[in-house]
């Protein structure tokens, strides 16, 4: 099973990303995967940029497909979706693409079927089981991820910028690092990433 994959985007496509995890121009030594993502990432990456993605590993009789995210809390959001009846892979990143994990965890909490039901392809029927199935579930999950992110996000920012990097720099690659980091891996990735900036 994937379960992370980094590299660089060598292509964008209306719902997914093809991400190459080879060393710079070395084709021959690498591997193009393809990932489907939400709206949201796709909008927010161009060809030739390096990304790291939590990545879920789907498997069918009839298909191998990898989904992917951007921070591991997004992932559990994902994962809590496929527990919804009447919720598949598919159907779960196209919920992703219809707001924040926020926006959605509030058009749960509030059991807005109306709000829920906007977001393209989610009908009234799944959009009252979601309601069902996940209603105070999800807000927890945000608080305990939030207030043990905030920490070790503050002290790889800290690190980083003590190492000489700019302060935006900084922001932009530690915002996108999964909720769960620890100090140690967190420097870690952010300083490939910063690499190639």
């Amino acid at each position: 099973m994937i379960g992370y994959l980094s590299g660089r985007v060598m292509e964008v496509n209306p719902d997914s990303i093809l991400l190459f995890t080879g060393a710079d121009g070395d084709r021959a030594g690498g591997v193009g995967y393809e990932v489907l993502t939400h709206l949201r990432l796709l909008t927010s990456v161009e060809c030739g940029d390096v990304v790291g993605l939590w990545i879920h590993t789907h498997v069918r009789e009839d298909a191998f497909q990898l989904f992917g995210f951007e921070t591991s809390h997004e992932k559990n959001f994902f994962l809590n979706l496929l527990k919804v009846n009447g919720v598949g892979p598919r159907l779960a990143i196209n919920v992703l693409s219809g707001g924040t994990l926020h926006q959605i965890s509030q058009l749960i909490e509030s059991e807005d079927v109306k709000g829920l039901s906007r977001i393209p392809k989610l009908g009234k029927k799944t959009a009252e089981q979601m309601i069902l199935t996940l209603k105070g579930k999800l807000v927890s999950q945000d608080k305990m991820q939030e207030s043990f992110a905030g920490g070790a996000k503050r002290d790889i920012r800290s690190a980083l910028v003590n190492l000489g990097f700019k302060v935006n720099d900084v922001d932009r690659v530690v915002d996108k690092l999964p909720a769960s980091v620890e100090l140690e891996e967190g420097i870690k990735i952010s300083l490939s990433q910063l690499a190639t900036v």
